[in-house]
């Protein structure tokens, strides 16, 4: 099998040639043909991510050093099985949940594997889908996405999965509220078009990126802002009447999070999904004073992927932008995601 992998952090990914794996027990090889490649990979890219002050959270600390082979939104097709593995067959094309725990404790036994303290996720702690195989160590992480295609199917087992447990947890606590969505990235936009389907109530996007906010129109955002504007938060308050009943905030940054406080009425949630980093001071009692919920979100569990693909399938929903690209420009692919180059999500494919 070949991968293209992190040997030295911030520098070109290097293709790397071995052995194919050979499943055991539960064990499903899946052959790769398409992986996303999203944000989260600039930080694996990196070795860690900021968390302000100086301060920054390794790969390291948490037990990972190169190589790695990323590409945690992978879809493929299964090519072995492991001598106890059930549930698929050799040909079938699967996505792959990639939010892996270790199957044994309260959270995994609960079905909540991206609460596990002993994380195996996929692209990370174990190679993933820059590569041409990756192994899944049971068929429950295996769904079927038939009716969607191989690259919006795998741009849905994080992008488009964060933005759906975003959204559930979001609510908005009534219907009619307003809703405002921080960061058009891919997660950002796949939520546009979530919500577009899902939300009854106006639906306000906010990017710095004017093209980004096109896509966000286009996706069927009602309005636009544009981040850093003079007085964006008034303008955004103004547009939602006494404030939004949920903020989502794709970008994690003290401006952005700063921005969600802002144009919230009493009573609402922010729900904070992006890991740009840094760090802020909040004035405790503005959360119990306004009633505001702060609702932190990684992804969402198999569950709700399953619940994902159901809605994809039964309702229009629009898709983000996809760019297909070949496994060779993954390092290329990384630097334009950096520069804010992309628009939607770009996907490897063979």
């Amino acid at each position: 099998m070949w991968s293209y992998r992190i040997e030295e952090y911030g520098e070109p990914l290097v293709r790397a040639e071995g052995p194919t794996p050979a499943p055991r027990g539960t064990e499903i090889l899946i052959r790769t043909t398409a992986c996303g490649v999203c944000h989260s990979d600039l930080h694996y890219w990196h070795g860690g991510y900021e968390l302000g002050a100086g301060r920054k959270f390794t790969l390291a600390d948490r037990g990972v050093t190169p190589p790695i082979t990323m590409g945690h939104e992978p879809f493929g097709v299964v090519e072995a099985l492991g001598p106890e593995a059930e549930g698929v067959e050799v040909g079938d094309a699967r996505a792959v949940y990639p939010w892996i725990g270790c199957g044994d404790c309260r959270h995994c036994r609960d079905g909540r594997d991206i609460d596990c303290a002993g994380m195996r996720t996929i692209g990370l702690f174990t190679p993933g889908g820059y590569g041409s195989h990756i192994v899944v160590p049971h068929a429950r992480y295996l769904l079927d996405a038939d009716g969607i295609s191989p690259e919006r199917a795998a741009t849905l087992s994080c992008a488009g999965l964060t933005a759906w447990s975003a959204l559930r947890k979001a609510g908005p606590p009534r219907p009619e509220d307003a809703l405002v969505l921080i960061g058009a990235g891919g997660v950002g936009l796949s939520a546009v078009g979530l919500a577009r389907v899902k939300h009854e109530g106006p639906l306000l996007v906010v990017d710095k990126d004017p093209a980004k906010l096109d896509a966000a129109r286009a996706l069927g955002a009602e309005q636009v802002f544009t981040a850093g504007e003079e007085d964006a938060a008034g303008r955004i308050r103004e547009a939602t009447g006494d404030g939004a009943g949920a903020v989502i905030d794709f970008v994690g940054a003290p401006d952005t999070f700063r921005l969600s406080l802002d144009v919230v009425r009493r009573g609402a949630r922010i729900v904070l999904i992006g890991l740009y980093g840094g760090s802020t001071r909040l004035p405790l009692p503005i959360l119990p004073l306004r009633n505001i919920s702060l609702i932190g979100s990684l992804t969402g569990t198999v569950g709700e992927m399953r619940e994902l693909l159901e809605f994809v399938r039964a309702h229009d929903v629009p898709s983000v932008p996809i760019e297909r690209r070949p496994f060779a420009e993954a390092s290329a692919t990384l630097a334009d995601l950096e520069a804010g180059r992309v628009t939607g999500r770009v996907v490897l494919g063979e």
